[in-house]
């Protein structure tokens, strides 16, 4: 399988398929030049990882390609003990890459491995699934806008907010999990209604969203503005995923084995539409469903 998920899978001929997948993260596009390199190096990887985890996929090795505008020494110190104290945690190798001078730019494409016919896709979706999500959403966006000085936040909000900004949590446990049980997985890199509109795309159907069912901050932040970020904001590399209804009883299992909150926020419905509903079941309109590279 080639384009169109979160990794391309490859037949190796033992019984595995090997998941592979890149991303690159620009200097000024994805992070601040000044942010801490410790914590950029663990994003560099975590945001790979997180594809490994929507696909199922034991994640083993990595290359690294670097542009670098100068060579500093206590800065690249930093940069690899964050990337290389995440990739300890996961068991995953580097085993190559490349390093050239230009605009800071990195580059990590990472391979892992799934049993034959077990990874998690994204066309697996069938009418009446429970749509699910994991952890909290928006506390990135969240973190962004006040680095951006959009709007303030303080205290352990923030600092919270800009953990999941600058240093997100891979859900490989999660993703590993759900063999089995979901039918099909997505992370939320560019915004929970734009990467569960890749679902519905790639599985021809719909869904009904409930705005109140989304797990967001709850303190130091006015609710629109959480929840605005939980539906379009991105940068949260929690995994969003389907499931049939008789499973529930399994997820809340898994959630409490893994001390990770998994919320059902919604149903996979019949149709092309993803339609959003407040409260009160009134429908809302989104004119932004995510983050777009090119706008």
């Amino acid at each position: 399988m080639g384009v169109g998920d979160d990794a391309a899978l490859l037949c190796t001929g033992d019984g595995m398929e090997l998941a592979v997948s890149s991303d690159m993260l620009v200097s000024g596009t994805h992070f601040l030049a000044d942010t801490d390199p410790f914590r950029l190096g663990h994003k560099a990887l975590a945001v790979n990882l997180s594809d490994m985890a929507s696909m199922g996929a034991v994640p083993r090795w990595a290359t690294l390609a670097l542009a670098l505008p100068r060579a500093e020494e206590d800065w690249l110190q930093r940069f690899s003990a964050g990337f290389f104290a995440l990739a300890d945690a996961h068991g995953v190798e580097l085993v190559g890459g490349d390093t050239t001078r230009g605009p800071l730019n990195i580059c990590v494409t990472i391979m892992g491995e799934v049993p034959r016919g077990q990874a998690l896709r994204r066309d697996g979706a069938k009418v009446g699934d429970d749509i699910w999500v994991s952890g909290v959403l928006g506390m990135a966006a969240l973190g962004l806008a006040h680095t951006k000085g959009e709007f303030v936040l303080d205290g352990v909000t923030r600092d919270m907010c800009l953990a999941a900004l600058q240093q997100p949590q891979p859900r490989v446990a999660l993703g590993l999990a759900l063999r089995g049980i979901a039918r099909s997985a997505i992370d939320i890199s560019d915004g929970l209604l734009a990467d569960l509109g890749h679902i519905l795309e790639r599985s021809a159907v719909g869904a009904e969203v409930n705005l109140e069912s989304l797990p967001v901050m709850q303190q130091g932040v006015a609710q629109p503005d959480a929840q605005r970020c939980a539906l379009t904001g991105g940068d949260d590399y929690e995994l969003c995923f389907t499931a049939p209804v008789a499973a529930r009883g399994t997820l809340a299992a898994l959630a409490a084995q893994l001390a990770l909150p998994l919320t059902h926020i919604g149903q996979i419905r019949a149709g092309y539409d993803c339609v959003l509903h407040d409260a009160a079941g009134k429908q809302i309109k989104i004119e932004k469903t995510g983050y777009d590279h090119f706008a």
